[in-house]
């Protein structure tokens, strides 16, 4: 029987994935991504399930070729990227998400997007990458025009 007069137990210290930070990436960049760093971005012990979208340019759109296409981001994209990281993070009780999306000039192939998710079981990590994709796709400010093959053009998710 514990004895009331005796101090209380501290509290057990945290885990290495507890301690670091729920967004682990968050950034928009012109140079290539890299699959590898979004999985070492959300890399810890506690992750049995780790589910990764990795969007890339695909050669047609709406019964059309693709030759290409460049993304623009509004000057406050960086930031509402992060914010719906940190959001949907918080609605899913996601202990680690990442997310980097390209801007500037892509080739068909090219990866435009990569967003992750790490969570002790694979489900709740198949769910939350697909929050995360599908509001990053919904909510920050990133526009893409593409160039297709006879010439015409299009902007996609432009204002």
């Amino acid at each position: 029987m514990p004895d009331p007069a005796a101090p209380a137990a501290e509290p057990a210290a945290e885990s290495a994935a507890e301690s670091r930070p729920v967004v682990r990436l968050a950034e928009l960049r012109e140079e290539p991504l890299d699959v590898a760093e979004v999985l070492e971005a959300l890399d810890d012990d506690g992750s049995g399930g780790v589910v990764l979208f990795v969007g890339r340019v695909r050669d047609h759109d709406g019964g059309q070729g693709v030759t290409g296409l460049e993304y623009s981001a509004h000057p406050s994209a960086a930031e509402r990227l992060a914010e719906v990281c940190a959001r949907v993070a918080a609605e899913h009780g996601l202990p680690a998400v990442a997310a980097v999306h390209r801007v500037g000039t892509l080739a068909i192939g090219d990866l435009a997007v990569v967003v992750g998710t790490a969570t002790a079981h694979r489900g709740e990590s198949f769910v939350g990458s697909r929050a995360l994709i599908d509001t990053l796709k919904a909510e920050v400010p990133i526009w893409k025009h593409q160039r297709f093959d006879d010439g015409t053009e299009e902007w996609v998710g432009a204002p």
